[in-house]
């Protein structure tokens, strides 16, 4: 016996509760052992553990549907609840996050999903590999994942401010409007996630934070889901502050490209050492992905290829 909150996004409340909840109340009836209280774009299902575990596949068939079609007919959902198994094509495991305008925001390699189970099985992450292997996407969204499933009451993200060919001094505007191209990736990936209102809303309340690496000092992050970015320009002493932030139920996923490294030559990369001296601790996963998992311009895989077979013979 449990509660769990699940979000029923993209589907809108009236689609999928029907007026008066007419519609819920049909769909409890397949789910007796089960209470269902709607809440807006949330759902809580309150009883028999295997009753939510199936409840929780069929949201995922609705979901869905309602991608492909737009719509969400009654007929079609009974259709779906009678079903004797889960409908693979109707529920995609590979799908992290149903983002607005029809966006399915999925693990597309096996080695993003291999990023996907590590996550669930570990509270830290590494993930290294090239420019455009879905190493920060991935990550993203599964930050947004969480939050949207109350797994973690935050979502806090960070990236050292390290120059690649241009001075930051030299940056019009204030220290915000400085360190804002910095962070750019990291909200591009998150527009994909949510709808603009709701993700003004989280980060006006600080549900989400986004702020450079040199902020996190002093600071214990508590029933968060954080994740440092481009983590091959944190310097040595950056990274240990870093993970020694990680506060009671906090996930934490560390991503970077060891082959662009932008730290003057006086500086180690933080993540290099990290790499090296923890791994095989117990509770902390490594994730290497490689060029089949460039999922850009089909060039950039070459490109990739190109310079680090030009590296190897230098």
């Amino acid at each position: 016996m449990g509660e769990k909150t699940l979000s029923i996004d993209p589907i809108p409340p009236l689609e999928f509760y029907g007026v008066n909840e007419n519609k819920l109340k049909i769909i409890s009836r397949y789910f007796p052992k089960l209470k269902l209280v709607a809440r807006g774009h949330d759902i809580k299902t309150i009883g028999d553990d295997d009753s939510a575990k199936l409840f929780e596949q069929r949201l995922k068939q609705f979901q869905t549907h309602y991608q492909k079609y737009g719509n969400l007919a009654l007929k079609e959902m009974e259709r779906l609840l009678l079903s004797e198994t889960v409908d693979e094509k109707e529920a995609d495991d590979s799908i992290l996050v149903y983002g607005p305008n029809g966006t399915l925001v999925r693990a597309r390699t096996a080695n993003q999903k291999r990023i996907v189970k590590a996550v669930e099985k570990s509270d830290m992450v590494f993930v290294i590999g090239p420019a455009g292997s879905g190493k920060t996407y991935t990550a993203v969204a599964l930050a947004v994942r969480a939050l949207k499933r109350r797994e973690v009451k935050r979502i806090i993200l960070t990236r050292p401010a390290v120059e690649a060919g241009e001075s930051i001094g030299f940056l019009p505007g204030d220290m915000k409007e400085k360190l804002d191209p910095y962070l750019q990736p990291l909200y591009d990936a998150l527009m994909d996630m949510l709808p603009p209102a709701k993700l003004a809303e989280h980060l006006e309340k600080g549900v989400i934070q986004i702020a450079p690496l040199g902020f996190m000092r002093g600071r214990t992050l508590d029933h968060a889901f954080v994740i440092l970015d481009e983590a091959q320009n944190a310097t040595e002493p950056q990274m240990r502050m870093f993970l020694t932030r990680m506060g009671n139920s906090a996930k934490f996923i560390i991503t970077g490209d060891v082959t662009q490294v932008d730290l003057p030559k006086k500086f180690s990369s933080g993540l290099q050492k990290a790499w090296t001296l923890l791994k095989g601790t117990k509770g902390i996963s490594f994730i290497e992905l490689a060029g089949s998992d460039i999922v850009r311009h089909p060039l950039v895989s070459k490109i990739v290829d190109i310079y680090a077979k030009a590296d190897k013979d230098e």
